[in-house]
C-alpha cells in the first residue's frame, strides 16, 4: 500500500473471521486498553492470515474497500492522545 497508511483492524467483538478490502493491514486485537502488540500483517499471495496474537482470520474481499469490514466495525481508529 505504497503512498497510503496501514488500516488498523480490531475484534472487540470476538469473531471468528472477519473480512477487509486490504492485503497489509495492523491488528490491534481489541481496542485498548484490551488491545495486543499491534502487530503489521501481510497476506501476500494469499487471501487469508491468522493473527498471530489473537487467532483472528482475516480474509481479503476485492469487494470491500480499505476501510470497510464484514461484519461492520471492526475498523480501529486510534484516540489522540
Amino acid at each position: 500500500m505504497a503512498g497510503g497508511s496501514i488500516p488498523h483492524f480490531q475484534n472487540d467483538a470476538g469473531y471468528p473471521a472477519i473480512d477487509i478490502g486490504v492485503k497489509e493491514f495492523m491488528c490491534t486485537g481489541a481496542n485498548p486498553p484490551f488491545d495486543h502488540p499491534h502487530v503489521f500483517l501481510d497476506m501476500g499471495d494469499d487471501n487469508e492470515k491468522v493473527c498471530p496474537y489473537c487467532s483472528t482470520l482475516y480474509r481479503y474481499s476485492p469487494k470491500l474497500k480499505a476501510t470497510e469490514t464484514q461484519p461492520a466495525g471492526c475498523l480501529y481508529i486510534g484516540q489522540a492522545a
